[in-house]
């Protein structure tokens, strides 16, 4: 299914390049200021709240709330900083980023597949304060590159990882926030001691959450004891009965 979407995905944004070039794009930039690792540099815990819709291997998954009223969900109870899909396969729009951004103050991820330079200029048109980069579908080398040419514009990086080989490309590059990703790619299945087992890989002066699979309170202090500084969650807070309650917790509220 990866490979898939990262086929579908290179056709898409040659598409893209022809309605927009990437000169054009350049060209219609402010730069950034580093939101995201601000944020979380400055944070004990942080929960990164996913404004999910919908999953190419689930479906959908939220049909009470729009994505700009998931956010004002998510900043409201606790969450640190928001994810927005731009992909099709998760019922996303690159268009949202602007949106969202107009209602909250909170710095906002574009969670997509960045496979080309010219993405990482989009994003940062559309209005992302930083950009996901999926270690599995770029060389050592373009993720070297693409971290670079983020940060040349002012937009953090959290670099996604899944095993050993990832972590190991990415200790060789400066990237500074580190997110282990507990889905299995082969079957889509989560499980949190992915992150356990993985975490003794990387580099602990580096920032490093854990992603996918986070439920509950009980995962959250499962992985903080492992020098985990946050969590990014989609699916356990949109699919939750009390979406505000479950960001509470897994926010790591006070009172909750």
């Amino acid at each position: 299914m990866l490979d898939a979407i990262v086929a579908k995905k290179k056709i898409t944004v040659e598409q893209e390049k022809k309605y927009l070039s990437l000169k054009e794009i350049q060209k219609d930039i402010s730069f950034g200021k580093f939101a995201l690792s601000k944020v979380m540099r400055n944070s004990p815990w942080s929960l990164i709240a996913e404004c999910k819709l919908q999953s190419p291997s689930k479906g959908r998954l939220c049909t009470n709330y729009t994505v700009l009223e998931l956010a004002k969900i998510y900043e409201k109870n606790g969450a640190m900083a928001l994810s927005i899909h731009t992909d099709e396969h998760f019922l996303g729009n690159l268009a949202d980023i602007a949106l969202v951004k107009e209602i909250t103050k909170l710095p906002v991820l574009r969670k997509d597949f960045i496979i080309d330079e010219y993405q990482i200029y989009q994003s940062r048109r559309a209005g992302a304060d930083a950009i996901l980069l999926i270690a599995r579908i770029l060389s050592p080398a373009q993720l070297k590159e693409y971290l670079h040419m983020a940060w040349e514009i002012g937009v953090d990086c959290l670099v996604e990882v899944h095993d050993e080989k990832d972590i190991n490309a990415v200790n060789d590059t400066r990237a500074e926030l580190i997110g282990i990703n507990n889905r299995n790619l082969k079957n889509f299945t989560t499980d949190v001691q992915n992150t356990l087992d993985l975490v003794k890989y990387c580099d602990r002066n580096r920032t490093i959450i854990s992603e996918s699979g986070i439920k509950n309170r009980e995962d959250i202090e499962r992985v903080k004891k492992h020098f985990i500084r946050g969590v990014l969650v989609g699916e356990g807070l949109v699919k939750a009965a009390n979406i505000a309650a479950k960001t509470r917790e897994l926010s790591l509220v006070k009172g909750f």
